[in-house]
């Protein structure tokens, strides 16, 4: 039966990775592979030998262990075991849904606006690196994903030629990767390692920062020497239409992303997890947000119509349930399926034991992590992975293959090489993913123009870590 349910994983994941070829969205190979492999546990209880509990975090087997408890004990202990792996998956779900709806109510206010404004530039030079360091900052603020999208979106109303923007969607793609890798809200990886008690706020930031800086700066750098950054870009066309700034954008610009940022030190003073203070954050938000608008459909009723009051629709219905309707809510149950997935393979012990194997099986590159650890060389492959499958999948799978505790350096390396790793390729990435839809790049042309600069991005990063960890 174990070999089935990896028969079941393995079908499942190679139809995620060929999403675009099978034109069938990721989230539904994702939850049939999570349902199959939990109905074949439960149908195959009686044989199976160990289980790993993943609250003590150890693996019961043995004689006396898990294969000598009656089935209903053991159906029992596979009851507890979903349920606290769905616990878990949950709190990282519920914290993406709160920070996903505050983007989105500052998106209502049409408040990224502002960040538009403060380009003034023409140089192609110049406009790179702004848009270089903007993916940096704000991805470890509102994730990359978001990031991502907000940056094209802006790009897209600056630069009307499609071949030159393609050419800034790309560099976006590794400086946002490159940004939320050192933010515990920053990527969904680094997301799930911060909720899993696995990194804290403060040593992510010190093992990370000069890493993932030197990650974006060395292609960013690069990149400015080669011919499509040479020059001025042309002047806008009078045909571009700017976004309106809506009168509350930027105060709700600046109030959405000081809430997110409140999360990790709400975390730190209070010790509970995460998604509670981004409950709160969104409360706050939400709350500024009803009260704007409530005065802003106040001056609609005299004609001073402005925002999102121009379509004449949005603005008589509540800002939060207008941004709770435009949450990705596809990528919401790719979460649930590929999280509760890896579960099941973790719960048979399978991921533990192949963290066994690939201790020993892989050579020592570099400073050992710990005593008859992981090596560099593993983390590094890890995020070479990221690149040709989802990085979800593999932290969730890490996070059940090493004991390693609290801050330990192993975790850093992970957030960083799964973080970083998935701009090799487009589709390695969420980030690659949405300006692949938005800009209609082709994986090839990334491949060739593109990839060779995440690459050393990601070398550089990768020794730049290896040197900072000697320090902490």
């Amino acid at each position: 039966m174990e070999s089935a349910i990896i028969a079941v994983f393995v079908l499942g994941y190679l139809a995620i990775t060929l999403e675009h070829n099978l034109k069938i969205d990721k989230l539904i190979p994702a939850l049939a592979m999570m349902a199959i492999c939990w109905a074949f546990i439960a149908f195959g209880i009686e044989d199976f030998q160990n289980w790993f509990d993943s609250g003590a975090h150890a693996l019961v087997g043995g004689d006396g262990g898990f294969g000598e408890l009656a089935k209903p004990e053991k159906m029992h202990m596979m009851e507890e075991g979903l349920l606290h792996h769905l616990g878990k998956t949950a709190e990282i779900l519920v914290f993406l849904l709160g920070a996903m709806t505050i983007v989105e109510i500052i998106d209502y206010f049409n408040g990224f606006a502002t960040i538009k404004s403060f380009i003034k530039t023409r140089s192609k030079k110049r406009v790179l690196w702004i848009f270089g360091f903007l993916a940096f900052i704000l991805s470890a603020i509102i994730d990359n994903l978001t990031a991502t999208i907000v940056l094209i979106s802006i790009l897209q109303k600056i630069i009307s030629d499609r071949n030159i923007r393609i050419w800034y969607a790309g560099l976006i793609i590794i400086a946002a990767n490159a940004g939320g890798a050192w933010s515990p809200i920053g990527d969904v990886t680094t997301t799930m390692l911060w909720i899993g008690d696995k990194v804290s706020t403060g040593k992510l930031f010190g093992y990370l920062f000069v890493p993932s800086l030197l990650c974006m700066i060395v292609p960013t750098f690069i990149a400015s020497f080669l011919k499509p950054f040479q020059g001025n870009l042309p002047d806008e066309e009078e045909g571009v239409e700017e976004n309106k700034t809506h009168r509350f954008g930027p105060t709700m610009l600046y109030l959405g992303l000081s809430a997110i940022i409140f999360v990790p030190i709400f975390k730190v003073v209070t010790h509970l997890p995460p998604y509670v203070g981004m409950m709160l954050s969104l409360s706050v938000v939400a709350i500024f947000a009803e009260i704007y608008s409530n005065s802003k459909f106040t001056m609609a009723s005299v004609g001073a119509n402005e925002g999102h009051d121009a379509d004449g629709g949005s603005a008589h219905h509540s800002p939060v349930h207008h941004s709770l309707s435009k949450i990705e809510l596809p990528s919401i149950l790719f979460f649930l399926g590929i999280l509760m997935a890896v579960a099941a393979l973790e719960s048979l012990g399978l991921l533990f034991n192949f963290a066994d194997w690939l201790k020993d099986a892989t050579p020592q590159l570099g400073t050992e992590m710990h005593e008859g650890g992981v090596s560099d060389l593993v983390v590094m492959a890890l995020g070479v992975g990221s690149a040709v499958i989802d990085n979800v999948p593999l932290v969730a799978a890490s996070l059940g293959m090493f004991t390693e505790p609290l801050d330990h350096e192993l975790w850093h390396f992970i957030a960083f090489a799964a973080g970083t790793g998935g701009s090799m390729l487009i589709i390695g990435s969420a980030a690659g993913v949405v300006a692949m839809g938005m800009e209609k790049i082709d994986f090839f042309w990334y491949l060739k123009k593109i990839s060779w600069l995440a690459f050393i991005g990601f070398l550089i990063g990768s020794i730049a870590f290896m040197v900072m960890r000697t320090l902490f």
